[in-house]
């Protein structure tokens, strides 16, 4: 692709099989190293992580060579098999959310996501979940978000 360039952000948020809480705060660095590492091997770059102990927010730069789809799942089949060697029968939930991100509020998205812990200590994964599929314009049945 010698003469595609692409500068594509994206949100991605995914949780825990049924928001189990089973990411342990001590782990939330290493996870993000481990992620940034997986995104590199794919000629994307991880630009901010965080999250809670039921759900991480990702805004990262990906390759337009390989689905979204793809992509996340890959990173979540590969770091929940890591993840178990310290949290035994640890899942990720089975969907994503996905949202692309203008460079103008790249900061705003990055500060955003670093304040996930503050951010939760008033509001639920469900509650910030729904308000940003709501707030993109997603169609979506509330049947189906949460598995």
């Amino acid at each position: 692709m010698a003469h595609t360039h692409t500068k594509t952000l994206y949100h991605v948020i995914y949780s825990t099989k049924q928001r189990r809480p089973m990411l342990p705060a001590a782990l939330m660095g290493r996870l993000t190293e481990f992620t940034g590492g997986l995104i590199r091997q794919r000629d994307g770059k991880l630009l901010a992580m965080n999250g809670n102990e039921n759900h991480v927010h990702l805004l990262a730069s990906l390759t337009p060579a390989q689905a979204l789809s793809d992509q996340v799942r890959d990173i979540k089949a590969i770091s929940s098999a890591w993840i178990k060697r310290e949290v035994p029968r640890f899942a990720w939930q089975n969907g994503y959310s996905a949202f692309t991100v203008s460079r103008s509020i790249q900061p705003a998205m990055e500060r955003y996501i670093a304040a996930q812990v503050e951010h939760h200590r008033t509001r639920t994964f469900e509650e910030e979940l729904v308000e940003l599929l709501e707030k993109a314009g997603v169609d979506y049945d509330p049947r189906f978000v949460f598995d």
